[in-house]
């Protein structure tokens, strides 16, 4: 495995890109969430890069515009459609002998993937796809019974029931916004699987547990979906040691598939 770095057009700017390499013919691109220079936080995706390959697959990791190294404007995940394209072409032009490529995205890098329906990958692993709109910090009902559930499996939480030491005023609003029904889906919910639709390759939607934007998702797309898998104790961005290996796992299975 060697690392090198490099630069690439995206519509007249500059962009700064890391490759990875390693002998496969399936590469993984990654797309940064939110504004996380492509070292993702606290360099967690270059650490997964450097572990994929390790496997035997080369790894592209890119700034899009007006992030970290990168040239230009800054247009949110919202605005990367000319950009994940880019990657995917200087990734294929550093190496030529890629069969297939999978895309990989947390948050609202998943949500650009899937409203650029697959940006030309062959294969996509989409965590927790940001789908709301208006943050109010409020819980989804999902989420809230989540927690609920969690906390009535910790001993400690039911000596606090039983002494008083619960608020049963909070518990029973918990309670009643845990039994509302689902929100309507957002019309950031809605964009993303009209734009994954024609999408054919194949699709995982990782859910970490614990996290609540993947909460939002599920209750935003709806838990039926087979292709959604959930991540027992993870946060949003696996960092458990658990966590990361189950993540690992399932973007090697997406690479071998």
């Amino acid at each position: 495995m060697s690392r090198r770095h490099l630069t690439f057009d995206c519509d007249g700017d500059t962009l700064f890109g890391t490759l990875d390499d390693a002998a496969g013919d399936a590469g993984l691109l990654i797309v940064s969430g939110g504004n996380e220079i492509r070292s993702g936080a606290f360099a967690g995706q270059a650490r997964l890069a450097a572990r994929i390959a390790a496997a035997g697959h080369p790894v592209f990791r890119f700034d899009r515009r007006g992030i970290g190294d990168s040239t230009g404007e800054n247009g949110g995940f919202r605005g990367s459609g000319a950009d994940i394209p880019a990657a995917l072409a200087a990734f294929k032009a550093e190496r030529p002998g890629l069969r297939r490529t999978v895309g990989f995205g947390n948050c609202d890098a998943a949500s650009a993937l899937m409203l650029d329906g697959g940006a030309g990958c062959d294969s996509l692993v989409l965590a927790n796809p940001w789908t709301i709109e208006h943050d109010d910090g409020a819980l989804p009902p999902e989420a809230i019974r989540a927690r609920y559930a969690e906390k009535l499996k910790n001993p400690k939480e039911l000596v606090r029931l039983a002494t008083g030491k619960v608020s049963l005023r909070k518990l029973a609003g918990g309670l009643l916004r845990a039994a509302s029904a689902p929100p309507a889906p957002t019309t950031l919910a809605q964009d993303m699987q009209a734009g994954l639709a024609p999408f054919d390759g194949p699709v995982r939607l990782l859910v970490a547990e614990r996290d609540r934007t993947g909460q939002a998702f599920v209750a935003a797309w709806g838990g039926d979906d087979e292709r959604i898998t959930r991540c027992p104790g993870a946060s949003h961005a696996f960092v458990e040691p658990a966590a990361r290996d189950w993540l690992f796992e399932q973007i090697v299975a997406a690479l071998e598939g």
